[in-house]
């Protein structure tokens, strides 16, 4: 046994690794196991002897658990997409900027109040503007606090008024704290129509827009702000423009192939 135990050892190592990281498969080669008991702790102790003279073993097996895990979350998180894309890409409360006929769908989750939301949002315009064929959809998340559900309120309201897309850039790039004073006054200097502005910001479709983003955002499994779907691939956390740019020249280039 112990010529045939060494042949198989580098095996049965891996084996055990991965046994270690998974409850299930452990629990069926218990079920399957053909070794006595006396066998069974005598192949423990080798395995254990080995993983002490070669760790990289072990570091090898978690990287491989590691790669199948985020395969796994990255295929659930397409199929969620998919199953989700007429509340992506379909939603009329969900301003559009960019080119509305854009080949590439990108769609933006974002919080006014969100630090990071504001310092990508001027780099990400530019990089859509510059590109000149993505479609992004805006999904206002507000999940801040009351200020931020305000902001957003403010924001949809505009939308009404065709002043969605200058509204929105104008609160993100504002300076100080965004709370309800600041968001009414920056509503005045663009020259809203106040009285429109603060009924609308009241209006049932605007509660409806939000029921909706927060539906999508949880089978989507979206947790903060910023968080982005370009093409059918979710990207949280704010994103550096050369790896947006690369990533929408990728769902180009895999739907024309």
């Amino acid at each position: 046994m112990g010529y045939r135990l060494n042949r198989l050892l580098p095996a049965v190592v891996v084996g055990l690794c991965a046994a270690f990281l998974s409850a299930s498969w452990a629990q069926e080669a218990r079920s399957q196991q053909t070794f006595s008991d006396e066998q069974d702790a005598a192949i423990r102790e080798i395995v254990r002897d080995y993983l002490l003279e070669h760790p990289e073993v072990l570091v090898d097996a978690l990287r491989v658990y590691e790669r199948r895990q985020n395969d796994a979350a990255a295929a659930r998180q397409r199929q969620a997409v998919e199953a989700n894309l007429a509340a992506l890409s379909e939603d009329d409360s969900s301003p559009v900027l960019g080119n509305p006929e854009g080949d590439v769908l990108v769609v933006e989750f974002f919080d006014y109040r969100c630090p990071y939301c504001r310092r990508v949002a001027d780099k990400l315009r530019d990089a859509v503007v510059a590109d000149g064929n993505i479609r992004l959809v805006m999904k206002e998340f507000p999940i801040l606090g009351p200020e931020s559900i305000f902001a957003s309120r403010a924001a949809l309201a505009a939308a009404k008024q065709g002043k969605y897309e200058e509204f929105h850039f104008a609160l993100m790039a504002s300076q100080g704290q965004i709370d309800d004073a600041a968001v009414i006054a920056l509503a005045e200097q663009l020259g809203l129509d106040m009285d429109r502005l603060r009924k609308d910001m009241l209006s049932e479709d605007i509660d409806e827009a939000f029921r909706r983003t927060y539906e999508v955002t949880e089978a989507l499994e979206i947790r903060g702000t910023p968080a982005f779907v370009i093409g059918n691939r979710i990207y949280p956390g704010a994103i550096e423009m050369d790896e947006f740019k690369k990533l929408v020249a990728e769902v180009r280039a895999e739907s024309k192939s």
